[in-house]
């Protein structure tokens, strides 16, 4: 039997390839940098043949390092930065318009147009989103609009949509297969969260050609198969879903009530709601996944900067050189001397949701030094995460813990301040490497090496667990801190 998982994990910032095994084991990784270009401020966007060409490099080179051939490969799994939106044609294969990036605000006024009109109040309640430049529709909209002849050839049927899975999935397919799955078309706006279709009704009212847009699929489904030009066979591609739920299904959160945080460019807060769709603004209903048709349902906070705030610090910045300094130079101050970083880069997340919001650093002396602005940044991570629990009343009287992963996890100090900040013990798994590992373990549930969700939650195992120490004083005090520097980025923002 085939007993090796390859998992495609398309991130906003690197393109990684992982093998895993039946046990869920990571055996080797290849990793590669993505550029990202911002042509305008609070402009995102990537080269689309960047996904595809790192992509195809990186599972070259994990098999190489690995010993392995695609004969020994059971199935692939993608997951993949959601919300990120490339059209192309459908002759060719080649992108009409550069990746329009999660990150980007070119639609903020369109947003502001549409929540004041009464007309469009179906969208949210369909889609369990809210009018914001983060999700497709927006994006679509915008190639449609302003890239020559670009709506005209969309309603002939020339050109197709996908975000970044759907894009994957076309070119390592040989351009034989047009699908997504539900956890990346719930993100596009267009998606009605009840009927689990897309809703003709919005996309008339918007404006956007059906024949757009790909089929939808469960999470664990018949994808195709990879071309066996690009790693000398084929291989079922049995598996496809958004990063931060393939993190959910990579931490075992499949009872209802549980809840994980990723720290990666962004961070995510997921929490299981089961076959309940929740409306509890100011945070997003959303698909968590779908399995043999059964839906479950989630709550989701999204924060823009995270990870990225600790890219700044290093790369534009330059007050460290690698993200590791952080955690040693956060460790060596009491406190942060009263300076607080906002990191509103491209605006404020859940709960906020203003994104025309910039960043800010408050609270700055003579006195302040490079470890005190590394440290704020660092906080701001965490108090952002309070922002986020603080507006899950639905669940916070009963949730025990947060399990937590994505890059940031890595950092000690980061979670015990993360612990004594939410007054909750924090668990880290012994691979934080969880949304590869989602993909992988789906992709392996599809192709029967797994028998369910309970065979695979009996793998998850935690590596260190962080106990809350701070005094309520304290935590108050720091909090109320944060909340004075956010509402002077919202005065002039």
């Amino acid at each position: 039997m085939k007993d090796y998982l390859l998992a495609i994990d398309q991130g906003t910032t690197h393109s990684r390839a992982i093998i895993f095994n039946r046990v869920g084991q990571l055996v080797n990784l290849h990793e590669v940098n993505i550029k990202q270009f911002f042509p305008h401020p609070a402009w995102v966007e990537q080269s689309p043949n960047d996904f595809y060409d790192k992509t195809v490099e990186c599972c070259r080179e994990v098999l190489k390092k690995s010993g392995l051939m695609a004969k020994d490969i059971a199935a692939i799994g993608i997951a993949n930065q959601r919300e990120t939106t490339i059209i192309w044609d459908k002759a060719t294969g080649e992108a009409i318009y550069p990746a329009i990036v999660w990150q980007d605000r070119r639609s903020s006024e369109l947003c502001r147009q549409w929540t004041a009109d009464p007309s469009y109040d179906d969208i949210p309640k369909k889609t369990g989103l809210r009018f914001d430049p983060y999700f497709s529709a927006l994006k679509i909209l915008w190639i449609l609009d302003n890239v020559p002849q670009a709506r005209y050839r969309a309603e002939r049927g020339e050109l197709l949509f996908g975000t970044v899975d759907t894009y994957l999935l076309w070119r390592l397919t040989g351009g034989k297969v047009h699908k997504t799955d539900v956890t990346n078309a719930s993100r596009t706006l267009l998606f009605n969260i009840y009927t689990q279709t897309w809703d003709h009704t919005i996309l008339a009212k918007l404006n956007i050609p059906a024949a757009l847009l790909p089929t939808i699929e469960d999470n664990a489904a018949s994808f195709g198969m990879l071309d066996h030009s690009i790693l000398g066979d084929e291989i079922p591609i049995a598996a496809m879903i958004g990063d931060q739920q393939a993190a959910a299904v990579g931490q075992a959160c499949f009872q209802r009530g549980m809840v994980k945080t990723t720290y990666g460019t962004g961070c995510f807060m997921l929490l299981n709601t089961g076959s309940d769709v929740l409306f509890h603004p100011p945070l997003l209903s959303t698909v968590l996944y779908r399995i043999n048709q059964q839906m479950t349902y989630g709550i989701e906070g999204s924060i823009f900067s995270a990870g990225v705030v600790v890219k700044w610090l290093r790369d534009t910045l330059k007050i460290i050189k690698t993200s590791a300094e952080t955690e040693q130079l956060a460790s060596s101050l009491s406190d942060t001397d009263g300076v607080y970083l906002v990191p509103a880069f491209t605006g404020l997340g859940a709960p906020y949701w203003k994104p025309e919001a910039r960043a800010a650093l408050l609270g700055i002396t003579t006195h302040t030094q490079a470890a005190h602005i590394v440290r704020a940044g660092l906080e701001s991570v965490i108090y952002q995460t309070k922002d986020l629990l603080n507006s899950m009343q639905w669940n916070k009287e009963n949730m025990k813990t947060m399990r937590v992963d994505g890059g940031m996890a890595a950092n000690d100090w980061l979670l015990q301040f993360l612990a004594d900040m939410l007054a909750l013990p924090i668990e880290r798994p012994q691979n934080i490497e969880t949304t590869a590992l989602g993909a992988a373990y789906l992709a392996g549930l599809q192709v029967g090496l797994y028998t369910s969700l309970d065979e695979i939650a009996m793998q998850w195992k935690m590596e260190k667990e962080f106990q809350p120490i701070m005094s309520a004083a304290q935590r108050s005090q720091l909090y109320q801190g944060w909340q004075r520097a956010v509402a002077c980025v919202l005065q002039y923002g």
